[in-house]
């Protein structure tokens, strides 16, 4: 049994993690409780803490590392639309504490972002598009796993990214991925890549039908931190350690 730490447990994925791990020694903090002070330190916590999930806001995650730090509690990231700044920070946390950071916490993104590699390395004169949705409470766009397909594709072919197109003169520019962001009703998360080439289209597609799934994720990835060294983790990490 762990003492896990939900930072913004009350949130929708808070809650939807607590509803995993309730039977556990839980402990929730809503991430709005430090908006004024930054810190953590007000706040002490009598238990020990195992591991830390965080499903908050992107301007607390800088704080909750420091915290986490000072502590030497493995913590799982969950939460997107982190700055370079704040994705340093955790590089260099990663040095003496273990994290998992990952923009997306489902297993199929996994295999999705190796399918698309695979197409970026055997498509190579294809035009490739990232088309995500959302739904429309989402603040960050384009999504955090968008980014990770992005990068996944860039880290076999050199393309810059399109993010969107509008005007009169919105010709395709070569060498781009071009970058869109859909966000409406209640869609849990959708995400598209596309390989367009002559005469015929490729899509690989993943779309997550609950937030549970990364919910799921979270707690997978948790179960599996505290057992790790001082590092960076990600779901490619959690998959081969699960195997």
């Amino acid at each position: 049994m762990l003492n896990i730490l939900i930072h913004g447990i009350s949130g929708t994925m808070g809650r939807q993690v607590y509803d995993l791990v309730k039977d556990e020694n839980v402990i929730g903090f809503d991430h709005k409780a430090f908006e004024n002070i930054k810190t953590y330190h007000q706040y002490p916590i009598e238990e020990k803490i195992d591991v830390i999930i965080d499903f908050s806001h992107y301007s607390m995650v800088d704080a909750l590392v420091d915290y986490a730090v000072k502590e030497q509690i493995p913590t799982v990231i969950c939460t997107t639309g982190l700055s370079e700044l704040t994705l340093d920070k955790i590089k260099d946390a990663s040095t003496h504490i273990p994290i998992f950071q990952s923009g997306n916490m489902s297993l199929g993104i996994n295999v999705l972002l190796e399918l698309a590699k695979l197409g970026a390395r055997s498509l190579q004169d294809f035009d490739i598009e990232i088309i995500e949705k959302h739904h429309n409470k989402k603040i960050d766009a384009p999504s955090g796993t968008a980014f990770m397909i992005a990068e996944a594709i860039q880290s076999i072919q050199t393309l810059t990214l399109d993010h969107g197109r509008h005007g009169s003169d919105a010709k395709r520019e070569d060498n781009t991925i071009g970058m869109h962001a859909v966000r409406g009703g209640t869609i849990t998360g959708e995400h598209t890549v596309l390989f367009a080439g002559h005469d015929e289209t490729i899509e690989i597609k993943h779309q997550a039908t609950s937030k549970g799934v990364f919910a799921s994720g979270a707690v997978d990835a948790a179960r599996f931190l505290v057992n790790q060294q001082p590092g960076q983790y990600n779901m490619s990490d959690l998959i081969g350690g699960l195997s």
